[in-house]
């Protein structure tokens, strides 16, 4: 079911979709500011899958460009509908709607900052259940939807348009060419689609099911109850339906560096005492991709690995990852979709050059039942 969606929601929605972001996606707050300063008083309609017509035209929009150049690269707030502006016309056809192609603290708020200015639906959807660094890496791509042609904006007006058929991966090369040559950050509209192609190749609801999971998580804080019991409620009934509590401890040390227009590092995590006392460690490309107690893998791409405050459960992204933090690390499952074997091969551990195989998360932890 269609529903509305207001300032007020923007904060939870914020969270939930940054704790989905499992690392990337951008940062919450910029996020938030980045719509807040348009909606003002409106709703934005959030377009249920099923509710779509088979031939209404969706185009997607995002930011793209290493997390850790967003957060001292604001953007102006142009770009995003300025993308979309560009593909439409690039297509001669107008949007029905726009859509996420990933979740995250801005890359589930951008579609909503282009529905604030031009009165558009957010169809409640996205391409990658989470988010991941390149854009190729697509639930659309994996199910026969291709990413171009792409529109990218830049912050002084840049107009880009980018075409290479069906080489989502050689789209993605060139887009993020652009993107270092602008800064480090741009604004894009791609894999425009039909309705039947969104409800046949998206991961349905992520924006109701990330508004769901901020709001859980703030009301079991004001309740003093558990923020953890809270998230693992909330995904049970969802296609995200295993948790898994992989770690509590404190940031000992990042290594972190801004290279090829990623964010790429690894944190390490002592465990806190009375639990083992192996090294922890998250290896990350904007997004934490592998997380291994003791050398062993415990969750990997593409589980979600989310990396959380100890006790308030506040998610924490890759750039704001620090030293002396406490946290708990919790693994959760992706849905079926995300798990099949043409899925793996777009954005499974082979894609990132990890040697391990894909494992899923509740056959490597233990569950969470037991520990949360």
């Amino acid at each position: 079911m269609s529903w509305q969606l207001t300032a007020a929601d923007l904060p939870d929605l914020a969270r939930g979709a940054t704790l989905l972001g499992t690392g990337g996606g951008g940062d919450p707050y910029i996020g938030k500011m980045l719509v807040e300063q348009v909606l003002g008083d409106r709703t934005i309609t959030i377009l249920d899958p099923d509710d779509l017509a088979v031939d209404q035209f969706v185009i997607p929009t995002a930011q793209m460009g290493a997390p850790t150049v967003m957060v001292e690269k604001i953007p102006a707030g142009t770009e995003p509908t300025l993308s979309l502006r560009i593909l439409e016309e690039h297509l001669g056809r107008r949007a029905d709607a726009t859509m996420p192609i990933e979740c995250g603290g801005i890359n589930s708020m951008i579609p909503l900052v282009v529905a604030a200015e031009t009165g558009l639906p957010v169809v409640d959807a996205d391409g990658m259940g989470r988010a991941f660094p390149e854009l190729s890496m697509e639930t659309f791509a994996v199910y026969g939807v291709h990413g171009s042609p792409l529109a990218l904006a830049g912050e002084r007006g840049e107009r880009v348009i980018i075409d290479t058929g069906e080489d989502d991966r050689q789209m993605e090369w060139l887009a993020r060419a652009v993107t270092i040559r602008l800064g480090g950050v741009g604004h894009i509209a791609e894999y425009a689609m039909s309705g039947a192609d969104v409800r046949r190749t998206a991961v349905p609801r992520t924006l109701s099911m990330a508004l769901a999971l901020g709001r859980a998580i703030r009301h079991a804080r004001e309740e003093h109850r558990s923020p953890f019991v809270a998230i693992a409620d909330v995904l049970s009934t969802t296609l995200y339906s295993h948790v898994r509590e992989l770690c509590v401890g404190k940031v000992i040390d990042v290594e972190r560096r801004t290279t090829e227009g990623f964010a790429k590092g690894r944190a390490l995590i002592a465990p806190v005492a009375g639990t083992a006392r192996e090294p922890f460690e998250i290896t990350f490309q904007n997004e934490n991709l592998v997380a291994r107690h003791g050398g062993e893998v415990v969750a990997i791409v593409p589980d979600l690995i989310c990396v959380v405050d100890h006790e308030s459960a506040e998610p924490i992204t890759t750039e704001g990852l620090r030293y002396g933090q406490r946290v708990k690390v919790l693994g959760i499952s992706t849905p079926a979709m995300m798990r099949t074997p043409a899925a793996l091969a777009a954005f499974g551990p082979a894609a990132f050059g990890l040697s391990e195989q894909f494992r899923p998360v509740e056959e490597l932890a233990v569950p969470a039942s037991a520990q949360l």
